[in-house]
């Protein structure tokens, strides 16, 4: 964004000129199935207003910013699917705050970008648009869910997306595609106008090239709403100007992380390395063992399809979206509307969180799972009182391929097992590129930081990017 802004002050490039190039990329990269809808001649319009805002001194913090929105998204006079054929059809009545406080501050929306359906997906398979490719490896998944906005950043279609980040959804992509991935505190960025999937795990996430877009975006769409009692009424900090680190961190990292034999050899050697160079660069890095660790996915995915099962009722082909021509009655139309309109992921969660929320597994299951969740978030506050930050890898793997998990979706779910944590225990988390593999994917490094300290993260994540 500097760069850009740079060209535009010296009049190298326009917005409009900006945003032609991003579109033009866009048809070329069409392969991917990245973008749902393209506002093609409406970006080109905006561009041109802020241009002409840029000339009379007026413009926005976000003036050249071209952005991308993941399908889960409400912005005004568009359409909203979620990548589901239940919302077929559906256009969104009015602006969700992040939206509307990028507009404000003018950025250039390009489009919006496919998704998992209702953000349920580690590899955007799910999407009812089809599978999204990986611009490095077309036979490989991009990640998921938010796996079309980490597509479009990778394959330079705009400049940064925003995503939503449940268990992982926007810093999994993240990796698999090459760039930066964050998700800031739960609370920290409003969800209003965000469709649920699980209303105590979701935050929107920022995707990006570069640590400082990252933290201008976060600047904006951070902050109290009267629209979502849920949201921090915390002051926001400039954290464009707190992105020099300074001093010596102290890090932990888990054990398993780098001796798990789930873990691919090259991610934990890559790991190891990062680590190595932390400790030449006099970091304190010390390894902890975190004992519930194998209580974390469990609790995570009884927890989120247990509000997926009650946020995901409102679908029913009643006021809105698609509704079955094969019911004969009430009853018959709900049960067609919903079984033709979710697509087999989502079912199947909606189906799991009823059974854990039924009368006689709701102590054995959803009960346990709060107080498994409670216990890790006390845990993992208590090593963040001791050190600043938590390192880990991304991911277990690199970018599989198109199709590797369809029969196996233990295995697809194994590939949030590092990112999920940060979503139980509500706290910042962030993706960075940590080299390659030999195969020439990309492996992403994740950080977590203490509550509320976003700047703190991003400074630290950008002295690990030199």
């Amino acid at each position: 964004m500097q760069e850009i802004r740079k060209d535009i002050s010296e009049g190298s490039i326009t917005c409009r000129s900006l945003t032609e190039y991003y579109l033009k990329n866009i048809k070329s990269k069409a392969h991917l199935n990245a973008y749902v809808d393209v506002y093609e001649q409406e970006a080109l319009a905006t561009a041109e207003k802020v241009d002409a805002k840029i000339k009379a001194g007026t413009a926005g913090k976000l003036a050249g910013m071209v952005v991308g929105l993941k399908d889960v998204l409400c912005h005004k006079d568009h359409g909203l699917q979620a990548s589901s054929n239940i919302l077929k059809g559906f256009v969104s009545q009015f602006n969700g705050t992040a939206v509307e406080r990028l507009i404000q501050e003018d950025a250039i929306i390009i489009g919006r970008q496919s998704c998992d359906e209702f953000a349920m997906g580690s590899s955007n398979e799910n999407s009812a648009f089809g599978p999204v490719k990986n611009d490095i490896d077309n036979t490989r998944v991009p990640g998921g869910s938010s796996g079309g906005s980490a597509a479009a950043v990778q394959a330079d279609t705009c400049l940064v997306s925003l995503g939503s980040d449940t268990g992982g959804s926007v810093r999994q992509p993240a990796a698999f595609c090459g760039i930066i991935g964050f998700k800031p505190t739960y609370s920290r960025i409003s969800r209003y106008g965000l469709i649920a999937y699980a209303s105590s795990f979701d935050s929107i996430g920022i995707l990006a090239r570069s640590i400082e877009d990252t933290a201008l975006v976060l600047e904006v769409i951070a902050g109290n709403d009267e629209y979502d009692s849920t949201v921090s009424s915390k002051s926001v900090p400039d954290y464009t100007s707190q992105l020099q680190f300074t001093g010596k961190a102290k890090v932990c990292y888990l054990k398993e992380s780098i001796e798990s034999e789930g873990v691919s050899k090259e991610i934990r050697e890559a790991t190891q390395k990062k680590i190595d160079q932390l400790k030449k660069d006099g970091h304190t890095v010390e390894a902890v063992e975190f004992s519930l660790l194998d209580y974390i996915l469990p609790a995570y995915y009884i927890l989120t399809t247990a509000e997926a099962s009650s946020n995901l009722s409102r679908f029913d082909g009643v006021k809105y979206g698609y509704r079955s021509n094969n019911g004969t009655d009430l009853e018959s139309m709900y049960k067609k509307t919903r079984s033709e309109g979710f697509g087999k992921e989502v079912q199947k969660r909606i189906m799991l969180g009823t059974f854990v929320l039924s009368a006689g597994f709701y102590d054995a299951y959803y009960t346990k799972a709060q107080k498994v969740r409670r216990l890790i978030k006390e845990y993992t506050d208590k090593l963040l009182t001791e050190y600043d930050f938590m390192l880990l890898p991304t991911t277990t793997t690199t970018a599989f391929k198109i199709g590797d998990h369809e029969s196996d979706p233990i295995a697809m779910y194994l590939a949030d097992i590092f990112t999920v944590h940060a979503n139980l225990a509500g706290i910042p988390a962030i993706s960075i590129p940590n080299g390659n593999d030999s195969k020439g994917l990309p492996i992403g490094l994740q950080l977590m930081g203490k509550e509320f300290e976003e700047g703190k993260l991003l400074a630290f994540s950008k002295t690990l990017l030199k």
